[in-house]
Formats: structure tokens, sequence, C-alpha cells
């Protein structure tokens, strides 16, 4: 008995992604998710330096900045409950000194302009076409950083506003690195706060605008579809209903692995994650030589593995 839909997924058959990789990922929460397990398995990667950025004009906006350098200044930030903030970025980057956000900002462009020229993948996480535009500078927001509303429109961005977004991000990363692999998916996170219609509507706009623009060194990867065709149950999603559980995620992370994972890589994750499981462990008895010849063991682990690739590190 069938009791599951299963979505056909094909394996990449170029560039796929080894320990020799080195991974840009951006966009909403779930990159953050999936950022982790990169992180997690000793991946070259970095996920989100602005935070997490939730629709098309928001990555759009960091990535030409980046490529073009254009640093901040003061004038970029303001402050607002005893904090400065800058409509580019996420709120976790806000701080009580405006030197040192300025700063940071500038730091992470840096990163960004860095990893965007030497990436050998690029993802890209779009989870809504809803965005808020000043009203008095019609600039679109990444963040609104808890201002008053009335200094907002709130706009749904069409189809072709999306494709024209996503087509300048290609170019912009195509102008400093013609090799690198983009790879967009959209996030299962719904954002019923929009709505329910206003959501499936928001998701509709996201995936025909990236179904316009994928063509060669460009896929699609259906993060989405997975979490509502085949993870078709609430059992999937934490408390709040809306974001996908570890289990989905690990699910969804096991589905990314057979499309876009390099039969190498697979063996050394394995080998990562013992002595990551390693770490973890907590021995009934420090002392014992159990426990010793444990950690001889585990040690010779990291070792191999860090002499093989340097960037591999164990806390």
């Amino acid at each position: 008995m069938k009791l599951q839909t299963q979505i056909k997924l094909k394996k990449e058959e170029h560039n796929l992604i080894d320990y020799n990789s080195k991974l840009l990922l951006l966009g909403s929460c779930f990159s953050e998710n999936i950022g982790d397990k990169f992180e997690y398995f000793k991946f070259q990667s970095v996920s989100n330096p602005f935070g997490i950025l939730f629709h098309p004009k928001a990555i759009e906006n960091l990535v030409v900045r980046a490529i073009q350098q254009k640093k901040y200044t003061e004038e970029d930030v303001f402050f607002n409950n005893e904090q400065w903030h800058c409509f580019d970025g996420h709120s976790q980057l806000s701080n009580a000194s405006k030197e040192a956000l300025v700063q940071e900002l500038n730091n992470n462009l840096e990163l960004t302009n860095r990893q965007i020229a030497e990436a050998t993948h690029i993802i890209i996480t779009l989870g809504t076409s809803w965005v808020y535009k000043l009203v008095e500078s019609n600039k679109i927001v990444a963040n609104c950083h808890k201002v008053r509303q009335k200094e907002f429109r709130k706009i749904l961005l069409s189809t072709e506003e999306i494709k024209q977004s996503l087509q300048s991000i290609i170019e912009a990363v195509k102008s400093v690195n013609k090799t690198t692999s983009i790879v967009f998916t959209v996030s299962p996170v719904r954002h019923i706060k929009d709505g329910f219609v206003e959501n499936t509507l928001s998701k509709s706009h996201l995936i025909s605008a990236i179904h316009q623009v994928v063509k060669n060194q460009v896929s699609y990867f259906p993060s989405y579809e997975i979490m509502l065709d085949e993870l078709r149950d609430y059992r999937f999603y934490k408390s709040d209903m809306l974001h996908p559980n570890e289990t989905a995620v690990e699910y969804i992370w096991q589905k990314f692995q057979q499309v876009w994972m390099a039969s190498e890589a697979l063996s050394i994750m394995s080998d990562i994650d013992a002595v990551q499981k390693g770490l973890q462990h907590k021995p009934f008895n420090e002392k014992s030589d159990a426990h010793q010849r444990f950690l001889q063991q585990l040690k010779k682990k990291k070792n191999v593995l860090s002499s093989h690739y340097q960037h591999i590190k164990f806390d």
C-alpha cells in the first residue's frame, strides 16, 4: 500500500557539492536550517551574513551592493527602541552603538562580496512576495525593525517584478563568478500573518518567477513542494503549525543530499557525524579506562579528517 506521494528528483550531473566546495546561503529562515546542516558537517559555508532576508528584493539589494562594494555610512542607519538599525539587514545585527553597527555592516558586506566571488554554489531561499515600502523614501526594506506600521506601505511583488529581481541577482553574481551554480528554492514556512489565501498567492508568484529564470547553472530545488506534498501532516510542523520541525528539516536535507551531494562527500559526512556525536557523548566515569580509549579513538578520527581537509576543525 502506498501512503505517500513522492516528488521525482533528478541527481545533478555537474558541479556536485563536495568538501572542496564553497557555499553561500541567503534568504529566509529555512536557509538557516539548511545552513546549520552544512555547518554541522563542516562544509565551507557562509549563511546569511545580513541575517534572515525574506523576499527577493532584499537579497537583490545585498548581492548588488556587495559586488559594487558600496559601503555603509551613518546615513544608512537609524535609531529606534534604544538601538541602531539598518533597513537592509535583520534585527540580529542591530546594536546599541551606531559605530559598531556600521562597522559590522561593512564587515559582513565584505564577507558577502568575497563569498560570492569564491562560491561554487549559491543557495537562495525565497520566503515571500510581500514587501514593505517606506512611504517617505519609497525604499523596500528587508526588515521593519518594529517601526510604526503607518511608515510603510505593504505591497505584493508581481511575478514580473520578482523575475526581474532574480535576473538582477543572477547577472550580478555571474559578472564576478561565471562558474558558480545558483540554486533557488522556496521556503516551506507559511506566512499566515499575511493571510492564508495571501500566503498561497505569495508563494505562487515566487515559484512562477523562479521557473522563468531557471536555466544553465541556475536550478530549482523543491523544498516547498516536498513539505506540502510528501510531508502532508501536521506532525511534521513545530507547535506553531507553520514552521517545519526537526524531522521535516532532516527529511528535506536528505532529499537535498540525493540531488546535490557528491558520493565521496557522503562518506566524509558519515565520519564527521560520528565525531560530532562522540563530542556530545557524556560518560558515566570520565576517568575510566574505557572512556580514555574512546577519547583516543575520537582524537584519531579528528586528526585524520583535519589532515585531509584543513578547514575541518572541531571544538
